[in-house]
């Protein structure tokens, strides 16, 4: 071999190694990118069971993943006004959507992604008996045996304004009101429902049918006609991701409804 020879095969080997370390660089930093679009999605509480098995479905197909923030629908709403960094967010009522909509702080409509119920619940071994008609608790009630009845917090928690609507259409919410304990969301109000110190209360049927609630209490569904509909909708926000723009569809996926419709949902129209 030459000394011109030579160099040029020198050459050619930094070259290769110079276009292999751009390249072990560029898929370092793919992987970083990925890695940091990790979107934060708020949802109402209602939907965490089912959300989170939607969740975990979705890093199995794509490998991507996302943080899910639970709680009532009326404080997100305060939260992303503030500029709170959601990219997603699944509300228990769809007027929150619309809200944020007409107050120009995102710029769709979004999608029905549910329809809730309601469901009458109590810890194992309450002497509540439970039936969609509520007997069990207006009995309780003239006898003097309820202190305490849980429901989410009607003023900013869309399952707790259904459940006033529901008490008030069966005439027990004057009665009820001074022995209610309010939940800051519905999933709070199922904790005090499953709690010693409540006879029982009016939750989400999606809570109610999660196993980890079934291994402590009972329930049984309420009827959807005495209180307005529970039409949740999900929106994009301004600072929606790529990670964040698949998740929103893949929640429209025919095996996320599936998830949805076991956790008690309905579902609306494609």
């Amino acid at each position: 071999m030459t000394w011109r020879t030579g160099i040029i095969a020198s050459a050619k080997a930094m070259k290769g190694i110079a276009l292999g370390t751009v390249g072990i660089v560029l898929f370092g930093i793919s992987l970083m990118t990925q890695a940091a679009d990790i979107p934060v999605i708020a949802s109402a509480s209602n939907f965490k069971f089912a959300l989170d098995e939607i969740a975990s479905q979705f890093t199995r197909d794509t490998g991507l993943k996302v943080r899910i923030s639970y709680g009532s629908s009326g404080n997100f709403v305060a939260q992303i006004k503030n500029g709170a960094p959601f990219e997603v967010f699944l509300s228990a009522d769809e007027r929150y959507v619309e809200q944020l909509v007409k107050q120009g702080v995102i710029d769709n409509q979004g999608k029905r992604y549910a329809v809730g119920r309601l469901a009458l619940v109590a810890a194992k071994g309450s002497q509540l008996k439970l039936d969609p008609e509520l007997k069990g608790v207006k009995a309780l009630l003239a006898q003097g045996e309820i202190k305490r009845f849980a429901i989410a917090n009607p003023d900013h928690a869309p399952y707790g304004e259904r459940a006033q609507e529901l008490l008030t259409a069966l005439g027990l919410w004057s009665e009820l009101k001074p022995k209610l304990i309010k939940g800051e969301n519905v999933a709070q109000a199922a904790q005090f429902a499953l709690s010693r110190s409540t006879q029982g209360g009016i939750i989400a049927l999606s809570l109610a049918k999660a196993p980890q609630f079934q291994k402590r209490g009972s329930y049984i569904p309420l009827d959807d006609k005495l209180h307005q509909p529970l039409y949740q909708r999900m929106a994009l926000l301004p600072k929606a991701g790529n990670t964040a723009k698949r998740f929103y569809e893949y929640i429209q996926s025919d095996a996320a409804r599936s998830v949805i419709k076991s956790y008690g949902f309905g579902l609306p129209a494609q």
